[in-house]
């Protein structure tokens, strides 16, 4: 699994690896792409109510394996999974990134539209902010 996220340089998930073991533990549902001799290939998790809500939280595959149609497998499974649901939403890189123009293009191919298309915002605070959980009130 650190294998896999290091693969794809999100280091914001690999330089904890408890914390990146407690998000997939406290995730609605992984599931996973492998080969026949089990070497994990990509990765899927979601955050869900499982009622009105199912946000994709991540989608992680291998760079050696992108175009196989293993992204794809793992969205489609997701998706009639989580068909009740109101909202079945993601984020990803903006498009003018390199990673975002190919995500936008691949997430588009799947029927998924941007929050405009859809005539709804999405707000976010500030990646980088101080945790105040050990704050007192």
């Amino acid at each position: 699994m650190l294998s896999l996220y290091d693969s794809v340089g999100w280091e914001g998930y690999t330089n904890d690896v408890d914390k990146l073991c407690r998000g997939l533990l406290n995730s609605h549902l992984v599931i996973t792409a492998r080969d026949d001799s089990g070497t994990l290939l990509g990765l899927a998790r979601t955050i869900s109510d499982d009622e009105h809500i199912c946000y994709v939280q991540d989608v992680v595959v291998n760079p050696r394996y992108h175009r196989q149609g293993i992204g794809r497998a793992l969205i489609e499974d997701l998706m009639p999974r989580y068909s009740h649901c109101r909202f079945f939403l993601l984020s990803t890189d903006h498009e003018s990134s390199p990673e975002g123009k190919r995500n936008h293009a691949f997430y588009r191919s799947l029927g998924f539209l941007s929050y405009e298309e859809k005539e709804m915002a999405g707000f976010g605070l500030p990646r980088n902010r101080p945790d105040l959980r050990d704050m007192a009130p």
